[in-house]
């Protein structure tokens, strides 16, 4: 992926590592987070210090070998001032992976700080996401995931 400097803050920015990969909802989602266009967001300034980060990606073939690209270019020390908090999996499809498919996301979320996986919601495929102050609304397990990173960014 591709390295953009960034000049505007935010608590937490969802990098997708693909198209479609659920980093804009997420960020939708989450109060003070950016969407960061499938691009690791670098500061501008390094005095600014480390920018928290998510990964987003998508449980088919693309996707996983996406977050394992993006895992590898972090762990290799190439994305410079990021803090990378873990990684998001999100159901491509509704109902149980290939046994092939649950390994090799296996196999990448063990490079990863942290994993969330998360199902196959049917109604962000027409809803749009939900006010971040209406999380009633919201998946358990995204609030989960949502509450999670709060934590890690306190």
């Amino acid at each position: 992926m591709e390295l953009r400097r960034i000049t505007q803050n935010a608590r937490l920015w969802w990098v997708g590592t693909h198209g479609g990969s659920g980093e804009s909802t997420l960020a939708a989602l989450t109060e003070g987070s950016r969407d960061a266009h499938h691009e690791w967001p670098v500061p501008a300034n390094s005095s600014v210090g480390e920018v928290p980060v998510i990964l987003t990606c998508r449980t088919n073939l693309l996707g996983l070998r996406s977050a394992q690209e993006a895992l590898t270019q972090w762990a290799s020390g190439a994305v410079p001032d990021v803090r990378l908090l873990g990684l998001v999996m999100i159901a491509d499809a509704p109902g149980k992976s290939p046994k092939a498919l649950k390994d090799f996301a296996r196999l990448v979320a063990g490079g990863a700080p942290r994993v969330w996986d998360l199902p196959w919601i049917e109604e962000w495929r027409t809803d749009p996401p939900v006010a971040p102050s209406d999380h009633h609304g919201v998946n358990r397990r995204v609030r989960r995931v949502i509450k999670s990173a709060e934590h890690l960014l306190s």
